[in-house]
């Protein structure tokens, strides 16, 4: 076990065992931010096993999730955008944490790799991974101000 499977294990597993226990338990409000969390915490993880054993393919599993996670997430806070506007979510700290994770992986794989397409592609990766996060998390906790629902 090298230091990145290492930093994957100890992200992955402490990381995504809260968010597992955020969607189990709790109210719609915590288990929809805990869904969030969890594609959050899961891309960056994908990131340091692709470095750690040396297997490109793994970004690209890293770039799906970050992709499609927000995704998810933004069809669950239209879905459910009735029983959210009763009890609106509030998890700005976790989300600028798990921001803040995306983006210290993201730059530390960048310095190993060195400059090439492979860095090119980790730097929209984590510029995906940060940026749809803060929107679901935004879309979560109500929206914009002055937009109408549906």
């Amino acid at each position: 076990m090298n230091g990145w499977t290492f930093a994957a294990t100890v992200g992955l597993g402490s990381g995504l065992g809260t968010a597992l226990w955020g969607v189990a338990t709790g109210p719609l409000r915590r288990r929809v931010v805990a869904q969030n969390l969890s594609t959050a915490l899961a891309s960056p993880g994908m990131l340091l096993l692709a470095q750690g054993y040396h297997r490109p393919s793994y970004v690209d599993l890293g770039l799906v999730l970050a992709l499609l996670g927000p995704v998810g997430t933004l069809v669950f806070a239209r879905l459910l955008a009735d029983e959210l506007a009763e009890d609106p979510p509030r998890a700005w700290g976790p989300t600028w944490a798990v921001a803040g994770l995306g983006a210290v992986t993201v730059i530390a794989l960048c310095v190993a790799t060195g400059p090439s397409r492979a860095m090119a592609k980790l730097l929209v990766i984590g510029a995906l991974l940060i940026s749809g996060n803060l929107v679901a998390s935004r879309a979560l906790s109500g929206g914009v101000r002055g937009v109408r629902r549906g």
